[in-house]
């Protein structure tokens, strides 16, 4: 057998293996050969490699990379999926478009289905004012739509109006409209901390004089009712609770009193098509707060009422 060492060189006597010549601090290193295994290894990854760039798109042009000979690219492959997914999405949409409101609720797992859709679409138009989590902004006119109390009616076909045309949206005919006339300069304080006064024992956290119970009557039962119960043909906010949408004070009930808020929620007919719609008001009716259907026809269904969620 041959000998490949050089003449000169050293041989360690433990081992049998010569020595490169480097040497640090009296560390010298081995010429030891690399495993064959290794080798092998190494071997195989420069075919791979070979192989990819003939199949696959490795090497980089001008314009663009190599096709490679099985035409896949990420691009495509992405663009696949995301045709794929869209099916899907078109085919629970179309179950989703085909089914009345009551038929939406009285089937669990296309319902599961539309609220899914519905918070999707919540996250992307609707977090901006009622928030992440729909719990609104209390104070801001921004109404909780996580609770049970509802201006017009908390069940889908009320919330899908509400949806599609708003509250006091201008140059739409059926977005719902109530309005409070302002009282400015009609009550001196004291009438005024008495008419506040009467509105808060409704809820329990005031108390009621004859004073305050007698302008009440006057000028506030005709829409809000004698218990303060609301009216929701007029749009009159319910009194008898703790949920205010511009804040619960004696001094946040007197502003509104005087001049009052009036908020506005845009109509999301046009921007969004129906489905979409359909699946946010599944949603909304999702949260918590959401009401059974009253007795509906057909024709009740096309024409619902509006859900506003405000209180004074």
């Amino acid at each position: 057998m041959a000998n490949d060492r050089p003449d000169d060189q050293r041989i360690d006597e433990a081992t049998g293996t010569g020595f490169v010549g480097h040497e640090w601090d009296g560390i010298e290193e081995l010429d030891t050969p690399m495993p064959r295994w290794w080798l092998w290894t190494f071997y195989l990854t420069i075919v791979w490699a070979l192989g990819y760039v003939v199949f696959y798109p490795a090497l980089p042009m001008l314009n663009k990379a190599t096709e490679g000979t099985l035409g896949w690219t990420s691009r495509g492959q992405l663009a696949s999926e995301m045709n794929e997914a869209e099916q899907a999405r078109a085919e629970v949409k179309g179950q989703i478009a085909a089914a009345s409101l009551v038929e939406l609720q009285g089937n669990p797992e296309l319902m599961s289905k539309a609220v899914a859709g519905g918070e999707a679409a919540f996250r992307v138009n609707c977090i901006q004012c009622h928030g992440s989590g729909a719990a609104g902004s209390q104070g801001l006119g921004y109404p909780n739509l996580a609770d049970d109390d509802w201006l017009w009616g908390g069940d889908l076909a009320a919330i899908q109006a509400t949806i599609t045309h708003g509250i006091r949206q201008q140059g739409d005919d059926q977005t719902r409209t109530s309005a409070m006339p302002p009282f400015a300069g009609a009550f001196d304080k004291r009438q005024l901390d008495a008419l506040a006064g009467h509105v808060l024992s409704f809820s329990g956290k005031g108390k009621s004089t004859p004073l305050g119970a007698q302008i009440y009557a006057d000028n506030c039962v005709a829409c809000h009712g004698t218990a303060g119960q609301g009216d929701r043909l007029q749009g009159a906010p319910r009194l008898a609770d703790a949920i205010w949408l511009y804040g619960g004070t004696r001094d946040d009930i007197v502003k509104q009193v005087l001049n009052p808020h009036m908020g506005m929620m845009p109509a999301w007919g046009e921007r969004l098509d129906p489905v979409t719609i359909k699946m946010l008001a599944a949603y909304v009716h999702s949260l918590g707060g959401g009401e059974d259907f009253a007795t509906m026809t057909a024709e009740d269904e096309q024409t619902p009422a509006v859900d506003g969620n405000e209180q004074p």
